[in-house]
């Protein structure tokens, strides 16, 4: 499944939503995705987002192939970003682990997020750039 690199690049964060979006063959997502691509940036997806949408990987062709390219990053949970997220969750009263990862994340590199929640994202962070699908 995707790759782990760290880049620089001006990117895009997923949630679990998004990816869902893509999956279904969503045309508004694949356009801002296709956008993305052609400005240069980075797309990054918090592994517990992969872990929410995947389901079946005989079925999930489309997801699968999407992940193994080399314009995404899949970000892992490691111990430093969990204890943020869990702090992230305490301060703002959410129980949500995964979506507290898809904001300490567009935090952390100064992206917009892709999210089909912007609700949920924007109670953890009122200030989160949001791009809804």
């Amino acid at each position: 499944m995707g790759r782990t690199r760290t880049r620089a690049a001006a990117g895009i964060v997923l949630d679990t939503g998004a990816l869902i979006a893509l999956d279904r063959g969503d045309k508004r997502m694949i356009a801002l995705l296709q956008r993305a691509l052609a400005q240069g940036r980075a797309v990054r997806v918090p592994t517990g987002v992969v872990g929410q949408a995947w389901r079946d990987g005989r079925v999930q062709v489309t997801l699968a192939r999407f992940l193994r390219s080399e314009e995404v990053e899949v970000i892992p949970l490691d111990e430093q970003l969990a204890r943020a997220c869990g702090e992230l969750c305490g301060a703002s009263n959410t129980p949500d682990i995964i979506d507290a990862s898809v904001v300490m994340l567009a935090r952390e590199r100064r992206d917009p997020i892709v999210t089909s929640d912007p609700n949920d994202l924007q109670r953890l962070d009122p200030s989160a750039q949001i791009i809804p699908v």
